[in-house]
């Protein structure tokens, strides 16, 4: 699938311009919010509007099943909001990637790399069976570090990524390269 140019000016990698428009319109941009410099990626909006929601899982419910999927991993924590509906919505498992420390064992535990410090991401080894073939998703895909750590996870608990779907990717950030390997799947990107 080669990508194609929405009328805003970003890539729709996705199958639905349709799609992609409205994830263009739905998502804000907060500037300076966490910290001077950083744009926000607010999906609250998206999430407010039931028909752009419904949208968005549908077409992340497609790629769940074109690519395969036996189990459904959200990213802590605004991934869960998209994966649960889609694993739900497939009839498949949700699997939980959350942060260090919240989740009882037994976990898989991996820590990674952010453009200010470390952080940690843990998956319930006990969930994940061997040769699932597991969607990973998330909302934004921006240095990739988060969504790397997800993919080594799924592969620790002897599971196979079938796709890595996003809501959004910040191309300029580069964290495509991060996943090299992976089929990556973003929406709309920017």
């Amino acid at each position: 699938m080669d990508p194609a140019q929405h009328a805003s000016g970003a890539v729709v990698t996705g199958d639905r311009p349709d799609v992609a428009a409205l994830v263009a319109a739905t998502v804000r941009d907060v500037p300076d919010w966490p910290s001077p410099g950083i744009a926000f990626k607010d999906i609250a909006p998206l999430l407010a509007d039931p028909a752009a929601f419904s949208a968005v899982v549908a077409e992340l419910s497609r790629a769940a099943r074109a690519c395969g999927a036996t189990a459904v991993a959200g990213i802590e924590s605004r991934g869960f909001m998209l994966a649960a509906p889609v694993a739900e919505r497939c009839g498949l498992p949700f699997l939980p990637v959350r942060k260090a420390g919240k989740m009882p064992p037994p976990v898989l535990h991996r820590e990674y790399e952010l453009e200010y410090g470390t952080a940690a991401i843990e998956l319930r080894s006990d969930l994940v069976g061997r040769g699932d073939r597991v969607l990973v998703v998330d909302d934004v895909l921006a240095t990739g570090g988060t969504a790397q750590a997800a993919c080594a996870l799924v592969a620790e608990a002897g599971a196979v990524v079938a796709q890595v779907a996003v809501l959004l990717e910040l191309q300029a950030l580069g964290g495509r390269a991060l996943l090299e390997g992976h089929d990556v799947l973003a929406l709309l990107a920017v």
